[in-house]
Formats: structure tokens, sequence, C-alpha cells
């Protein structure tokens, strides 16, 4: 990534002009592009420019290049004060006047980083859970990959509205109900103290449970494995009151809306601890209808064609991909169905939607393919901005999660192990003398968090995580509470700085130091960081510039004095220095839904 001093006087678009005119002045050619990069840290200058791919419009040594176009800067650009060539690479020194200039625009800018302009507006679905268990360590990769998305959007320029579609019907949502009938005697979430989505998914397992051993039993007597499995009597049993639940008959959909009012009470909980949230909520409930008539009309328009045995398809082999089926013989829908109605009726529901994110693992990547083109098929202008966030799996050192034999790793019990983790490295490293029982626990619940997000976030999300607690809780290295640590560090220099530090500071009498101009050019990237993490749907690219920041950050802190400072102007620009990278990186942070605690 190449320097961008934008906000006082864009010097690269300076610089790129001078160059064109340069080349056109030494060597008579008109040269169309200027490549830039960063300089080398172990070379001198602030911006490199790079003289090979000139090569093809003046033949000659880069070296010799370079050293033309340099002379030719330093004498026609006073902003440029020396220049030096590394075999085809100039770098450029920049005056200080240049840093001072841009870095007091950032600082007097309130909403550095976020864009206040008006962009496409985008809706993110994130979360999508069944009622039927507790949200698991799955579940959230996907609400805090989904939310983040959300967020950078909003902070790049995009309306945004953020969405979940609620699985609350089939037969898993039946082998709960049904298992509770049998083996509940009428006990509640409130009579057992249990949270809602954990007692509903207790019974989900002991469906399973007794499942198992009636199908053992039957292959014992005689039957096949296969056979045994569909004819196990509480299978059908679950399957006997899905109809039941399809034709509305009364006491099943009264238990179906007790049992799912249990799990909604349990989820919001865990979206409350997880901090996130939704603007809008879609159930399956009410979808799983949608997109026939749509399918219908396909026909006629040719999009989709009927087989001999009345099933509906639409032909996707001329994109490299196959048949796909969208209704059934008997004219029942599958899931490709209604999510064709679910996405027309959101843009129904929501007007000025021009675009929306799916955010789900990457075991639907084929799915998501084939949505999308047969929406785009349909000739829907909203269709070009479909994108599907497709993640890898979350694995433990315990192996692979199995929710059906109540193996998963429950959402609120990997938080709260996490803010246990917290607590245990924070005694041990004894750094939270003075602070009171209350804000200790606030503290190891926010480092904790913190933790757990940064850990998942900071990875691309197309990559397999294995994660391991206790490593993403070390205050060393690029995590979570590392960075948590290095803005309570700011905010303790800045509570002792006693002194107005919000005055601008148009000159100084000696020149910056070598970490001011890195700790500069890091801030710079901010704005341009938020674009590229919205373009690519990416908050990895959010939390890994946070760590370069904060590392470039301590190795400023550890090589200059700040309240130190006998020069006034010096310490005034050092303070403001470390309250705007305070300030960026709690604005990140907040990107990926992560606190900052004042104190650590």
């Amino acid at each position: 990534m190449y320097f961008n001093l934008s906000y006082s006087m864009n010097i690269q678009t300076l610089l790129e002009a001078k160059v064109k005119e340069g080349f056109l002045a030494l060597f008579e050619t008109t040269l169309p592009t200027v490549e830039f990069q960063a300089t080398r840290k172990d070379f001198e200058g602030d911006i490199t420019i790079v003289v090979f791919p000139m090569l093809r419009y003046k033949k000659g040594n880069p070296a010799q290049i370079g050293e033309s176009l340099g002379g030719y800067l330093v004498e026609n650009v006073k902003e440029v004060i020396a220049c030096n060539v590394v075999k085809g690479f100039l770098n450029l020194v920049i005056d200080d006047s240049v840093y001072l200039q841009s870095f007091n625009a950032i600082y007097t800018q309130g909403n550095f980083g976020l864009s206040s302009k008006s962009k496409d507006v985008v809706m993110v679905e994130y979360s999508s859970p069944n009622t039927n268990k507790p949200l698991h360590l799955g579940h959230v990769r996907n609400n805090l990959l989904g939310y983040s998305v959300a967020e950078i959007l909003k902070a790049s320029g995009h309306k945004v509205y953020k969405t979940q579609i609620i699985n609350d019907r089939g037969i898993h949502i039946c082998k709960s109900m049904l298992a509770w009938k049998k083996y509940g005697n009428s006990e509640t979430p409130d009579s057992t103290g249990m949270k809602g989505d954990s007692f509903v998914g207790k019974y989900y397992v002991k469906f399973n449970d007794a499942y198992k051993k009636e199908v053992s039993t039957l292959i014992a007597n005689g039957s096949s494995e296969e056979a045994a499995k569909k004819q196990a009597p509480i299978l059908m049993e679950a399957q006997e009151m899905l109809l039941k639940w399809e034709a509305g008959e009364v006491e099943t959909v009264a238990l179906w809306k007790m049992m799912n009012s249990w799990v909604y009470e349990g989820f919001k909980i865990t979206y409350k601890n997880l901090g996130v949230d939704f603007d809008t909520l879609y159930y399956e409930s009410n979808t799983y209808l949608l997109g026939k008539d749509v399918i219908e009309g396909g026909i006629t328009r040719g999009v989709f064609f009927k087989k001999e045995d009345g099933s509906v398809w639409c032909d996707l082999t001329d994109e490299g991909l196959d048949e796909k089926l969208v209704l059934r013989s008997d004219g029942t829908a599958v899931y490709m169905t209604q999510d064709i109605g679910t996405a027309i009726q959101r843009v129904k529901d929501h007007s000025d939607i021009n675009g929306m994110v799916y955010t789900v693992g990457n075991e639907q990547d084929y799915h998501f393919k084939v949505l999308f083109l047969i929406l785009k098929k349909l000739d829907f202008s909203w269709a070009a901005q479909l994108y599907h966030l497709s993640y890898g799996m979350v694995d433990l050192p315990s192996g692979k999660m199995k929710s059906r034999e109540g193996t998963v790793v429950d959402a609120d019990e990997l938080m709260l192990e996490m803010t246990d983790t917290a607590k245990n490295i924070s005694q041990e490293l004894g750094k939270l003398d003075g602070y009171s029982e209350e804000e200790k626990s606030d503290l190891y619940r926010i480092i904790g968090l913190g933790a757990l997000k940064y850990f998942i976030l900071k990875v691309d999300p197309k990559k397999r995580i294995l994660f391991d607690p206790k490593a993403s809780v070390d205050f060393q290295g690029n995590t979570g509470p590392f960075i948590q640590y290095t803005y309570a560090r700011i905010q303790s220099i800045l509570r002792k700085a006693k002194f107005d530090f919000s005055l601008e500071v148009k000159s100084i009498s000696t020149s910056l130091h070598s970490k001011e101009k890195e700790l500069i050019k890091q801030l710079e990237l901010y704005p341009d960081i938020i674009q590229q993490a919205a373009k690519n749907y990416s908050p990895a690219l959010i939390a890994n510039y946070t760590y370069d920041l904060v590392k470039e950050f301590n190795s400023f802190y550890q090589n200059v004095s700040i309240l130190g400072e006998t020069n006034e102007s010096k310490k005034i620009i050092r303070v403001q220095l470390a309250n705007k990278v305070a300030y960026v990186i709690k604005s990140a942070f907040s990107l990926l839904g992560i606190q900052v605690p004042n104190r650590m």
C-alpha cells in the first residue's frame, strides 16, 4: 500500500503530475502512469516512485532515469526536499510541513475515516438460527462477521438494513416439540431456571437419544439399518406432528408458538451479550410458501421449464452449472423457491434496497451461485448486487461440533469461558490494583469478548479457524487485548496531560521525528482501509490495520518522549497524535463490535 497524504494536500497527485511533466521535459516522452509504493524502512524517504515500469517508454539504466527525475522533482517541487535512488526505486523525502498540514486536517476532522456520502442501500443477513437449539460457536462467527460487515458498509457511506431469517418450522423443530410433549412433564424455562433456547435444545438432544435407541431396537429385531432409520416410531410421530402444523391444527400450533417464544427470549439474551442487533426479522413460517407465484410466471417467460412428471427446473448448464429443481412434481416448494421469494419480498418491504449480503457458511456456496443466477435471469436489477459472505467453519482443539449429540460449543458458555479466561490472565498479571469488583467484572467481560471477536474477525472470512481461547487473550501480539491495552495506555497519557493540547501547531522549530512521520502515514490510511474493507466485505482488513497502527504507536511511544518533551509545539503534536490514534482504535474496533476500556 502506498503513502497517501490526502487531507491538506494530496502530495501523491501533485507528484504524479510533476513526474509526468519531468519525464516529458527530460526525455521528450509521455508517461501515462506513475507507480508509487511506501518507502522501505531501511531506506531514507517517505514515498517511493518505481522506475522499472517507465522502461517501456524510455530505454536506459533505471538508476540513471531515477536520478534525473529525482533532481527534477527536488528543483521543481518545494515539498520534495531530498531524494535517493536504490536500483530502480526513487525514494523522495517530503518536507515536514506537508506532514503537519496533513495531520492538522486529520486531527480537526471529527469523523475522520467515516464517509458521509450516500451510496447503495444494502440489506445484510446474518445469524438465521434454528429454533430448536441455542446459538453455538458457528453462529458466533456468523454473527460477528455479518454485524461487522454491516457496520463497515455503513462507515463507508452505505445505508444498511440488518436482518435475519429465523428457521422456525420443519421436522427439526417438531423433534424438540415432540420430545417436550413426551418427556417434559410440563416443565418450563422458568420452572427449571434454564435459558429458553438451552431448555428447548435439551429436548432436541432427548429426541435424538430416543431415536437412536429405537433404531438400535429395530435393527436388533431384524430390520435393515436404512429401514430402521425411516421406521423408528418417534420419527414417524415427528413427521405426523409436522403435517398437523402445516394443516394448522390448534394444539400443535399453540405448542409451536409457546416453545418458539422460549427460544426467542434466549436468543435476545445471547444477542445482547454478543453485542449484535437487527433492524428487521423474517420467519421461515411466513416465507416458506413465497416464490411459487414467481416460478409460475417464470415458466411463461422461459426462465423455467416443466418436466414430464410436473416438476419445474431452471437450466443453468450454459453458465457451467446444472439443472436446478425449483418446484417438486407435487407442487411443493424447495429451499431455493422460498429464497427466491424471500429476496423479492425484502425489496418489496424496503423499496430502496439495491443490494443484499448473505452471511452463510461455505457449504452453501453452490446454493447461492444458483440463487443469484436465477434472480438475474428473472431480470431483477438488484440481482447484480448480491453477495454471498461465505466463511469457513470454526474448529476447537477438541474437534468438530455436533448439535444433535449435544456436543456443540454453546455461544453463552463460550462467552462466559472467555470472560473467565480474561479474569485468570489479568489476575496473573496483577494489573488491576485499585479496581472495584464491579469494575473488574466489566473489564473481564470487555477483554474476554474483545479477545473472542478479534481472534475470529482478524482472519479472512473464507479461511477455516482453529479457535484457541487462551491464545486469544494474550496481552502480546496480534490480539484484541494487546490493542485494548494500548488504547488504555493512551487514555492514561491523556489524563496526565494537564494542558490544552487542542491548539493547531502550524510549524515547529525542529524537524519531525521519523516515528511521528510513520504514525501520521499510518493514520492517513484509515479512510482507504474502510473503503477496501467494505468493497471486499472483510473485517480482517480493519482488524489487521488496527494492529499495524498499534504497533506503530508503541514504536513511537518507546522512541520519543511525549509528556516529557520540553519543546511545547512538539509536546502538543505528540499528545494530539496519541489522541488521534486512540480515536482510530476506538472507531475501528467499533466496526468490529469490540469495546475499548479506558483503564486496564
